[in-house]
C-alpha cells in the first residue's frame, strides 16, 4: 500500500526491526487473522498499539461476523467510502463489493453521488440506513423498523457499528492520505 503524503511527514514508513514489542505484537495479530495484510489504516493505527489492536477486532467483527450477507456489509463500506470521499477505502472494497454480487450500477451510482436504482430491497433498505444516518445523524423511525423487521434487533445494531467502524476507518485513510496504489486513478475527485 502507498501512501501520499509520506514526503510531507503524515506517515512515517513502518519498519519492523525499530517496532515496539506491543507494535510487534499487533502486527502479528492483524497479519494472521483473516485480512492477512495490513492494507486499510492499519499502517498509520499501528503507530498507536493499542488502539490498533482494539481497532482490528472490531473490524474483523465488522467486517465478517455482523450477521449481514457480504453483499450488504460492502455495500454499507461502499456508501461509506462514498460519503467520506475516502479513496484507498473504495479501491479496496469495490472490488470485494462486485466480487460478492453487488451490481455494478449501484457502485457507479453511489461513487457519482446519486442514488442508485436498486433492484433488491435489502439493498434499497441498507442504503436508506447508511445515508439517513450519515446525512441526518438520525435514522427515521420507518427506516429503522424496516431494518428490525429485516434483520433483527442484533444486526441492526451490528449495522450501526459497521457504519461507525468503516467512519473510522474513512478518517484515518484520509487524514493520512493512504492510496491502495499510488499510481491508480482516484475514484474521487479531490
Amino acid at each position: 500500500m502507498n501512501t501520499k503524503g509520506t514526503e510531507a511527514g503524515r506517515l512515517p514508513p513502518f519498519d519492523r526491526a525499530a517496532a515496539t514489542p506491543a507494535q510487534l505484537a499487533v502486527l502479528d495479530e492483524i497479519l494472521s487473522g483473516p485480512r492477512g495484510n495490513l492494507a486499510g489504516p492499519f499502517l498509520a493505527w499501528i503507530a498507536s498499539p493499542e488502539l490498533a489492536e482494539r481497532a482490528q477486532r472490531l473490524g474483523a467483527f465488522c467486517r465478517y461476523q455482523t450477521g449481514l450477507p457480504l453483499r450488504l456489509s460492502e455495500l454499507a463500506i461502499l456508501v461509506t467510502a462514498a460519503q467520506w470521499r475516502a479513496q484507498a477505502e473504495w479501491q479496496i472494497h469495490y472490488p470485494i463489493a462486485l466480487e460478492a454480487g453487488l451490481p455494478s450500477d449501484v457502485a457507479k451510482a453511489l461513487l457519482e453521488g446519486r442514488r442508485p436504482d436498486f433492484a433488491d430491497a435489502d439493498d434499497a433498505l441498507i442504503y436508506d440506513f447508511a445515508t439517513e444516518l450519515y446525512d441526518a445523524k438520525r435514522v427515521t423511525d420507518t427506516t429503522f423498523d424496516k431494518a428490525v423487521q429485516r434483520f433483527g434487533h442484533e444486526t441492526t445494531v451490528n449495522l450501526v457499528g459497521l457504519l461507525g467502524y468503516y467512519a473510522l476507518v474513512s478518517m484515518t485513510l484520509n487524514v493520512f492520505g493512504m492510496r491502495v496504489d499510488g499510481d491508480a486513478p482516484l475514484p474521487f475527485a479531490e
